[in-house]
C-alpha cells in the first residue's frame, strides 16, 4: 500500500461510506462544542490547567485551544483541509490526556480524550473522504 498522502487519499476514496462521514462530522461538532464550552466556562478551564500553570501561559493556551477547536471543528465538519485541522488538534488532545496524570485523575475525561485522540489519528490518515470539500476541490481541477 502506498503510504504517501496521494496513496492514502486514493485508498480512502475507494473505501468511503456515510458512516465514516458521519463520524468525521460528529468529531467536528464535538470539537466546536468543546471550544465554545471553554469560552463560556473559562473558570473551569483555569482550574483544569492549574497543575501546569507554571509551564505554559494560561491565556495564550486558553485562546489557542478555543480557536483551534472552533475553527478546526468547522473545517473537519466540511472536510476542508481535514488533515491540517486534525494536526492542530493533536497537541491539545494529547495535553487533555496528559493533564489527567498531572492533576486530579478524572477517568471520564481521560476516556473521552483518549477516544477523541484515537478518532483524530484515524482521520489524520484517512483524510476527509469522498464526501468532503477536499475531494470536491480536488475534482474541480
Amino acid at each position: 500500500m502506498n503510504t504517501s498522502v496521494k496513496g492514502l487519499n486514493k485508498w480512502a476514496n475507494a473505501h468511503t461510506n456515510y458512516g465514516l462521514d458521519t463520524l468525521r462530522i460528529a468529531l467536528g461538532v464535538f470539537l466546536i462544542y468543546k471550544g465554545a464550552s471553554f469560552i463560556t466556562h473559562n473558570r473551569e478551564f483555569e482550574d483544569l490547567i492549574a497543575p501546569l500553570s507554571n509551564f505554559m501561559g494560561g491565556m495564550l493556551t486558553f485562546h489557542y485551544i478555543a480557536a483551534a477547536h472552533i475553527m478546526g471543528g468547522i473545517m473537519i465538519v466540511f472536510g476542508l483541509l481535514t488533515r491540517w485541522a486534525i494536526i492542530a488538534q493533536l497537541p491539545i488532545l494529547l495535553g487533555a490526556i496528559l493533564i489527567n496524570f498531572m492533576g486530579e485523575m478524572r477517568p471520564n475525561n481521560l476516556i473521552l480524550a483518549t477516544a477523541i485522540f484515537g478518532i483524530s489519528v484515524f482521520f489524520l490518515f484517512y483524510g476527509g473522504g469522498k464526501h468532503s470539500a477536499d475531494y470536491y476541490f480536488k475534482m474541480e481541477k
